[in-house]
């Protein structure tokens, strides 16, 4: 096993590392493109003996045991995902674990939206472990899982809250569920091998000059500008970005074409939100073609105006998400 590890950690820094000289070269526009980070998974691995009773915080403070757990439901998709890459199976999960992160719903059982998790459907399965999320999510900026917990406790289950924005959160919930699972293996594979990637390419852009940005989601009624407190607000900061959003605070409030055009950023990255792509980018699209000057922006001029894959910039992209560090070290510094 730990020549097998240590083999495909030797193929993850040839990738990272070609790409790293790609970029010192100024090359990246020639063979950037023909980078790609592939998942590689461990051929015959079997997994280790689980460990005994495990004890943590939770990212509510919350002290948490759990001994094994055979039934887990997670009530949010990315969770689900986590949850499995650390080799763990569920029961049972939210909707969006199945639209986005493609669970088997053949044999993990729907428990509602992640907005609106059904308790009913949860204790139906009898988990002797769920996991939920401790932010907000619901339109009106409750958090709505958080109040129920008193009665997944009542009933004698053992929940857990995580929140996770940024790559290092991702990081420190694949740490506890590994614990819980007792598979070293798979924290290496998917999280200190990607760590190792991603320090690789923001170190190769360290030294090049820092491009200007505005980052925005913009969804069938509406458009929003992201700063750095974002999860890809925050992957452009670590890539020496400057976020617009940082420095005008009132394009967080209210979304300004005016604002935009007096600041004219070198590029434009849009993620498209919601269940119909083609409605969202529609209607940014008509806000800003009533605006003449909208076409005079050098970002728009220059073709530097670009839509994100949701699945690396909406959805947490998880093992995924040196994948997503290196398309914007593509786009940003190609040219």
């Amino acid at each position: 096993m730990k020549e097998i590890l240590g083999q495909k950690k030797g193929i993850l820094k040839v990738i990272v590392l070609a790409f790293t000289a790609c970029l010192a070269l100024g090359m990246l526009a020639g063979c950037g493109k023909d980078i790609v980070i592939q998942d590689i998974s461990i051929a015959g691995g079997d997994k280790k003996e689980a460990p005994g009773s495990v004890t943590f915080k939770d990212d509510l403070g919350n002290e948490v045991t759990v001994e094994n757990p055979e039934r887990v439901v997670a009530c949010m998709g990315s969770f689900a995902n986590v949850w499995e890459l650390a080799g763990g199976t569920l029961v049972g999960a939210t909707e969006d674990s199945f639209a986005e992160y493609g669970l088997d719903a053949d044999k993990i059982k729907g428990v509602g939206s992640f907005t609106a998790p059904n308790l009913e459907e949860i204790i139906d399965l009898e988990p002797d472990f769920v996991i939920m999320t401790g932010a907000a999510t619901g339109k009106d900026g409750a958090a709505s899982q958080v109040e129920l917990r008193d009665a997944l406790k009542a009933s004698g289950i053992e929940v857990a809250y995580f929140t996770v924005t940024v790559f290092e959160d991702y990081l420190r919930m694949l740490r506890v569920c590994c614990d819980i699972t007792g598979r070293e293996d798979l924290y290496e594979e998917n999280g200190t091998a990607i760590e190792e990637q991603i320090d690789i390419i923001t170190q190769g852009v360290s030294s090049k000059e820092s491009p200007s940005v505005l980052l925005m989601t913009t969804y069938s009624q509406g458009t929003r500008v992201q700063n750095s407190s974002t999860m890809t607000g925050a992957m452009l900061k670590e890539l020496g970005v400057t976020n617009l959003a940082d420095e005008h605070q009132s394009l967080l409030r209210d979304f300004s074409l005016e604002a935009v055009i007096e600041a004219n950023p070198d590029f434009i990255l849009v993620v498209p939100m919601g269940n119909d792509d083609e409605a969202a980018l529609k209607n940014l699209k008509e806000a800003t073609a009533a605006n003449p000057a909208w076409a005079e922006l050098d970002a728009v001029k220059n073709g530097r105006y670009v839509t994100l894959d949701k699945t690396l910039f909406l959805y947490k992209p998880n093992a995924k998400w040196s994948q997503s560090y290196l398309t914007l070290a593509d786009i940003l510094y190609a040219q």
